[in-house]
Order: C-alpha cells, then sequence, then structure tokens
C-alpha cells in the first residue's frame, strides 16, 4: 500500500507532462480571437474549444475552461459544443493594454493548466507625418527629404518616402518609388537616377500600421527649385576714395553654379553691432558692388550668398568672414560735458574738475587718441596753449579766477574735431520739482522728475552707488538735451541689489539748477544677514537691546523695518516692530528672574532675514531698588563706625559708660614712706589667720584758727587751745590679703589717705587720732608722718561696721566730726571691737 501511494503523484506527474508536451496538446485545444490588433480601449471577444478525447487523462473526467490575462484571472461562459467538444467564449469590454497574452486554461487535479494562448496588441492609427520639405544636393545631386512624425501610435509602424512624376503627367507604367528612413529617423535620400530634374514631381511620406496608413501633405516640387548652391567666394573690399563712406567689393561664385543665373546677398557688421546690415538685389554670376553709408575708421565683418535667379530654392551658405576697416577722419561732433568747479589759492585761481562723455562710434571716425582742454578757442591756425591733454575722459586742472569758457577737442590719426565750447555757469537757478526713481531692469533705472516753472535748456544725470567705502565714479553721469523731457533711461553699471544716489541738474542758458536727489534700487531681495543685538541694560521688567545698522552693501533693499521676536522657557512669544531709522529698542512688562532668548529680523520689500539669538535673564531687582539697598547698608555701616568713633574718642560718653578711676598706687604719691612709718614696723597678720583689709593709719588733722572745730556726731572732738599748721602727712595703708577697699581689688595699697582738720583759733594745737582695733587685736591706726602731698576728698568703699562701741562714736557719725571723711566704709567679715577717739 505505501508503494501504491508512493507511485500515485508520479503518475499524475507523468499525466500532466503528457497533457502539456505539444503532441498531447495537438488538436486538444483552440483559441480564436476577433482580431490579434485591436483600438486601443475597444472590444476584445475570444473563444477556446477543448476537445477532451485528444486531451490525455481528460477522457473520463468533467472539462473546466478558464481565461487568464497575462497573469490576472478573467471570467468567460462555458458552454457544451458539438461532437462533445467543450467551449468558452471570453468578452473584454475595453482592452487598454498595448500588449497582452490571452491563456485558455483547464482545471485538471485541482491546478490551472495552460492549453492555448494568442498575443493580443492595441494601439492607435499612425499619425500624419507633417512639414515635410526637401532640398536638392548639387554635389551628388541627391534629394533629401526631412519631415516631423506625428504622436506613437504603439505599434509598429512602417515609414516611406515615396515620390513620382506628377499625377497630371504620369502613366499608368511609372511605378511610385523613393527611400525609407534606417533606424527609426525622419529623413532619407532620393538618388539621382530616381529623380527628374527641370520636371514637376510628387512627394509624400506614408506610415503604416496594422490599424491603417496615413499620409502627409503631398509636395508638388521641381528638383532644381529646391536645390541649395554652393557659397559664393568674396575676392577683394576696397574704399572708394572720393566717396568716403562707401566701399566696393568682388566676388566669383562656385564652379556648381556656374551656369546659373544667380542672385545675392551681402551681409556686414562691426564686430560689437548684435545685428548685421544687410544688401540685396545683387545679380550677376560674378563681378563687383559698391555699398555705402560706412562709418570711418571702422573694422567691419563681410559675407555673401545666393541663390538661382528665379527666387525659387535655398539660399546657399554664407560665405566664410572677410574683415575690412574703413579709412579715418577728423572727429566730427559735440562732446557732451560736465564740470564742477571752486576757488583756489586765496582765490586768486579756479579748480576745476571737467568730466565729458566719449564720442560715438559715428562721431568719432575712427580711434581717437586723445583729447585737449584749452582756455581759448583756435584762431587763424595758431592752437592755444593746452591745459590738459589726455586720453581719459575727465581732466582736473586750475585756471585764472573769472575763467568762463574752456575749449574741449578729440583728435584721432587723421585730424583734430571742432572745439566744444563748455560754459562754467553758477549753480544757483531753480532746483526740479520732485524727482523719484523705478527700476527699469536688473540693470537699468527709470529716473522720472517734474519739470521747474522755467523751462531748462537741458538735464544732466549724476548717479553713485552707496557704499560704506567711497569711491568715484567718473563716467556716472548723462546728459539730457531736451529740455522737455521729464525722464530718462540709466543703464551705465547699475547692478541688482545695490542702492544708488541720484541727482539731477537744470541746465539753463544762464546758470545751472540746485541737484534733486533720489535713491533706488534696480532690483530688491532679502538682507544678507540681520544685525547682531547687544544688551545695554537689564532690569527685573525691562532690558535694552541695541545693534549697528547694516552696511549698505548688506541691505539689499530699503530695509521697511526691524522686528524684535523674544520668547521664554514656555514658549510665550512676543514680537514688536521697529522703526528701521532707529537702532535701539526696549523690551517692556518682562518677568523678574526669568530667562528670554531674543533675535532681530531685517526686512526689506522682498523678505526678511532672521539674525542669532541672545539669551538675556532679567534681574530680581531693579537698579533703583539695588541702589536704596546699597545705600541703606552704606548708611548703616557708617553709623556704626560713627559709633565706634565717639565709643573710643569722646571723653563725656567713656566717662557715662566707663567711668575712669583713680589707681592710687601708680601715683606718685604711692612711692612716697613718712619718716614715722619706716620708725613703726607694720603689723602684719598672720599667715594662717585671715585678715582684713587693714588700716594702717588715719590721721585727722583739725583746721586752722578761727574755724569751726570738727565734731564726732554733735560734740566736739577736742579742746584745745592754740593753732597750728595743718600737716598733709596722715595715710592710709592697706596690705596683704582681703576684701577690696574702693576699685583696687584684692592685694592693692592705697598708700595716703589724708584727713584735713582745723585748729580753733586761740587753742593749742590738739593732734586728734582715730585707733581702729579690730579683732584680732592688730592696732589699726598709727601716727602719721608729715605728707608730702595733702589728698583731699578720699572716699572708701566698704560695707559698714556691725558695732562700734566707745564714747567716741561710730565711724558712720565721722562726716559730721570730719567732712572730708564722709562715706568711709571698712569692709571685713569680722565686727570692730575697739573705735577710740585720742
Amino acid at each position: 500500500m505505501a508503494r501504491r501511494g508512493a507511485r500515485t503523484p508520479f503518475l499524475l506527474r507523468l499525466s500532466l507532462l503528457l497533457l502539456l508536451c505539444p503532441g498531447g496538446t495537438l488538436g486538444c485545444a483552440s483559441v480564436a480571437v476577433g482580431s490579434p490588433v485591436v483600438p486601443l480601449g475597444s472590444t476584445v471577444t475570444a473563444s477556446c474549444t477543448i476537445q477532451s478525447e485528444l486531451c490525455r487523462g481528460l477522457e473520463q473526467g468533467k472539462v473546466r475552461i478558464a481565461w487568464m490575462l497575462d497573469n490576472e484571472p478573467v471570467a468567460g461562459s462555458q458552454r457544451q459544443g458539438p461532437g462533445g467538444t467543450e467551449v468558452s467564449n471570453l468578452t473584454l469590454p475595453q482592452f487598454n493594454r498595448t500588449q497582452a497574452k490571452l491563456w485558455c486554461c483547464v482545471e485538471w487535479n485541482g491546478t490551472k493548466q495552460r492549453v492555448g494562448m494568442v498575443e493580443i496588441r492595441a494601439g492607435y492609427l499612425p499619425a500624419k507625418p507633417f512639414n515635410l520639405s526637401c532640398v536638392l544636393n548639387l554635389s551628388d545631386y541627391g534629394l533629401t527629404c526631412q519631415w516631423e512624425q506625428g504622436a506613437d501610435s504603439h505599434l509598429p509602424t512602417s515609414v516611406t518616402l515615396k515620390s513620382h512624376p506628377s499625377r497630371r503627367r504620369r502613366s499608368r507604367a511609372q511605378a511610385v518609388t523613393g527611400c525609407t528612413p534606417q533606424g527609426g529617423r525622419s529623413h532619407c535620400t532620393v538618388p539621382r537616377r530616381l529623380l527628374q530634374l527641370y520636371r514637376q514631381m510628387e512627394i509624400w511620406v506614408s506610415a503604416a500600421n496594422a490599424l491603417g496608413t496615413a499620409e502627409s501633405e503631398h509636395l508638388f516640387i521641381d528638383p532644381m527649385d529646391v536645390a541649395k548652391l554652393d557659397p559664393p567666394a568674396l575676392q577683394s573690399i576696397q574704399s572708394i576714395p572720393f566717396q568716403t563712406d562707401c566701399i566696393a567689393l568682388a566676388w566669383e561664385v562656385a564652379r556648381s553654379n556656374a551656369h546659373m543665373e544667380l542672385e545675392c546677398e551681402l551681409r556686414y557688421r562691426a564686430p560689437e553691432d548684435p545685428a548685421w546690415a544687410l544688401v540685396t538685389g545683387i545679380v550677376g554670376q560674378a563681378g563687383t558692388t559698391q555699398c555705402c553709408g560706412f562709418l570711418f575708421g571702422t573694422r567691419y565683418q563681410f559675407q555673401m550668398r545666393c541663390r538661382r535667379s528665379s527666387a525659387r530654392g535655398y539660399w546657399s551658405e554664407w560665405s566664410p568672414l572677410r574683415d575690412y576697416t574703413t579709412h579715418e577722419k577728423a572727429p566730427s561732433g559735440k562732446l557732451d560735458a560736465w564740470w564742477s568747479a571752486r576757488p583756489a589759492g586765496a582765490g586768486r585761481r579756479l579748480e576745476v574738475q571737467l568730466r565729458w562723455k566719449a564720442l560715438r562710434r559715428q562721431e568719432a571716425n575712427g580711434r581717437v587718441l586723445g583729447y585737449h582742454v584749452t582756455l581759448s578757442p583756435r584762431r587763424r591756425g595758431r592752437d592755444p596753449p593746452t591745459v590738459c591733454n589726455t586720453t581719459h575722459t575727465q581732466c582736473n586742472f586750475s585756471a585764472p579766477a573769472g575763467t568762463r569758457r574752456v575749449y574741449l577737442s578729440a583728435y584721432n590719426a587723421a585730424g583734430k574735431s571742432a572745439a566744444t565750447e563748455v560754459i562754467l555757469l553758477e549753480r544757483k537757478g531753480q532746483p526740479l520739482a520732485r524727482l523719484w526713481a523705478v527700476p527699469g531692469g536688473d540693470r537699468s533705472l527709470w529716473v522720472h522728475w517734474e519739470a521747474p516753472p522755467a523751462p531748462p535748456a537741458a538735464y544732466v544725470l549724476e548717479w553713485q552707488r552707496v557704499s560704506s567705502e567711497p569711491s568715484h565714479c567718473s563716467a556716472c553721469w548723462q546728459m539730457e538735451r531736451d529740455g522737455a523731457a521729464t525722464t530718462a533711461l540709466i543703464r551705465d553699471v547699475i547692478e541688482p541689489f545695490q542702492r544708488y544716489n541720484i541727482s539731477v541738474y537744470p541746465l539753463y542758458k544762464e546758470a545751472v539748477g540746485a541737484p534733486v536727489h533720489a535713491a533706488a534700487y534696480s532690483r530688491q531681495k532679502a538682507p544678507s544677514y540681520a544685525p547682531k543685538l547687544h544688551l545695554r541694560s537689564i532690569s527685573k521688567s525691562e532690558a535694552e537691546l541695541c545693534w549697528d545698522p547694516l552696511p549698505v552693501e548688506m541691505q539689499n533693499g530699503f530695509i521697511t523695518s526691524y522686528t524684535i521676536f523674544w520668547a521664554n522657557s514656555t514658549a510665550e512669544v512676543s514680537s514688536a516692530a521697529v522703526n528701521p531709522s532707529l537702532s535701539s529698542f526696549v523690551i517692556r512688562e518682562l518677568k523678574p528672574s526669568t530667562l528670554y532668548k531674543v533675535h532681530i529680523m531685517a526686512s526689506t520689500a522682498a523678505g526678511g532675514t532672521n539674525g542669532t539669538s541672545l539669551t538675556l535673564v532679567t534681574t530680581v531687582l531693579d537698579d533703583t531698588e539695588i541702589q536704596f539697598l546699597f545705600l541703606t547698608l552704606g548708611l548703616v555701616f557708617v553709623l556704626l563706625i560713627l559709633l565706634l568713633i565717639c565709643f573710643q574718642k569722646n571723653g563725656r560718653v567713656k566717662q557715662q559708660f566707663w567711668p575712669s578711676v583713680p589707681d592710687p598706687a601708680n601715683s606718685s604719691l604711692g612711692k612716697w614712706v613718712p619718716a614715722e612709718l619706716q620708725q613703726e614696723p607694720l603689723q602684719v597678720p598672720g599667715v594662717r589667720e585671715p585678715g582684713l583689709a587693714t588700716i594702717s593709719t588715719v590721721t585727722v588733722l583739725e583746721r586752722a584758727a578761727g574755724k569751726q572745730p570738727p565734731t564726732w556726731g554733735k560734740e566736739p572732738m577736742a579742746e584745745t587751745t592754740g593753732t597750728f599748721p595743718a600737716l598733709p602727712q596722715p595715710y592710709v595703708r592697706q596690705e596683704g590679703p582681703g576684701p577690696r577697699w574702693g576699685p583696687g581689688g584684692s592685694g592693692e595699697t592705697v598708700q595716703y589717705a589724708r584727713v584735713v582738720g582745723d585748729g580753733y583759733k586761740g587753742q593749742q594745737q590738739v593732734r586728734p587720732r582715730l585707733y581702729l582695733r579690730s579683732s584680732s587685736t592688730q592696732p589699726l591706726l598709727l601716727d602719721p608722718s608729715p605728707s608730702p602731698k595733702p589728698y583731699e576728698n578720699l572716699w572708701f568703699h566698704g560695707a559698714a561696721p556691725h558695732s562700734c562701741p566707745g564714747d567716741g562714736g561710730c565711724l558712720d557719725d565721722l562726716p559730721a566730726t570730719f567732712p572730708l571723711l564722709q562715706g568711709l566704709r571698712i569692709s571685713g567679715a569680722e565686727e570692730l571691737h575697739d573705735c577710740r577717739t585720742f
């Protein structure tokens, strides 16, 4: 079973090969089509007939027929035909392909097998050829015809040039002859043996394909009428001495044309002329001719051609160029001149700049060698002194003050022209009413003006290219001699995208009018680049920008406006147009502490150009706020400095806040020791015993006689008689560790404390003595020695004593008895046990 299953596909393939082989399909299927070539877009019908008994493998099964147009399936109808055949009909309503293959297929064993094919082509009728023309070449007498083909027909087309004698004279025995172009060309040549010269022939072009035939217009010509002759040869050219603007020219025809009557044409021009001058009507086989109207001293190019005199056929080619230069003559005509003059040399001389236009070619009469400028005209054959002899068209010279006329002339090899009188008029005339200019093309400008009330005799136009670098153009002017003109065309040295300043001067008989100016472009475009922005100042809400104006060469037109664009980080774009005369702009209503990108666009009437971006950040505060802040901080700083200076230098302030306390230890009195003190041993408290501040001696002296004795409390201190001088020697001494007395601190020694007392008049000298004794039994008062210097107003600061027994009273009462001991305080932890007065 496995082997049988393996053999089945093989048998099917074998049957298929037999079906598709030529022998297998021979007579099995036939495909018929209405026409294999049809007009494009027409209907195509086809039929396919299958004979099953002739197709091996299809005898037993049902036949199903299908159609394929190239590789695309198309639907047809199937029916059973006579004799057991199967027939399928197909109709294509619109065939839009120029070429396609139509296949008839049968479905066998689940696949479509091609059993028949027909090729169909579609196209158009051949187009009619046109513009048929023929030329007879006299070198071989072959008739070459050419034409133009029509549109492509998409079908194979054959083209043939046909010719035969004219139908009026053609006999039935004469066959149509001609030629067939090769390689799809549109021209061919009928050989001489098929032509009949001097007889009329009928010539046409025929184009044919499977759909039909088209013919060009029939051409009835005599081959000699379309003959193209060989060009003649120019022999010589000479000037006629007596007719100075005429020349004599001789020529000779080609040998092939010697037997024909010819008519010829002569053309000539100067190399700089764009067009040729044509001389017609020259008849003859060979000879000479004369022509006039030539310019003097000018080089010309000459050419000649000929054709049959019957005025039929074609002109020959032009003969090779031949050059000739006419003889010169002295220049003629008047020179157009323009001037400017200014006084010099303290008014004794006149500096003149004279400019003129070169003579036109018809006035130069040859090559101009130079120009002469004189201050007086030529008289009786004598040449006046020349102030300028130049080959240029301008001259600067100095003339005496009051010179009003100069004379200008040109000369060449043949002579000198008549002098042109130039009147140096003053420029004080009436100006034009209005002036404007418009483009006349890329390299020209039309200048229009309104004439002044008084009609001028002529006008002078000046123009200068505007540039950042100054330049001088001596030829940038022209004169309009028509005083009634109101417009002029400027063509010289005009370039597009460049600005020109134009000035027009009206010329009067006695003066030159003041100029009127205008600026113009022959053509404009967008600026070459935009200005570069600069930040001049910025605040929290405003930014001032500035830029340098564009150089005039880069503007390429009149700047109509500058546009400023700015945008923040949130893409909020704003813009403002700026007058082109300005070079700065202030952007307002900005947000504080925000980044912005700014750029500028320069615009002309022809477009705009963007510049590079500028990034800026607004500030947090304005300048005034920043100045106020710095001013406030400066004032605070100055006040602090002033306060520090006042605290350091002002005594009153220092005394109020830091009072000055005397330091008795560093006084001269502290270094003085009385004699009595030297004899008395100082009682020093023991080291282990805590000692109080010890007052060594306090001496109280009475007042002088006649003064109220001091009292201890309310009682007199002592009754004495006589008087005694004041002894300025008592002192108070503090030694050893212990509490402070006064501001001196622990360990300080108050060397002297003096209390002065006055005795009573008539009483004896009494030396009152105050003896203070502490619990340590150490004496606190010693006999004083004479003090070298009295100290008054001594104050003692400290705690008041807790008790003071005795008859003399307490220390708190001392101010009544001893006024100079007011406020005496003795500080200490122990009580005073003894307080006496001696």
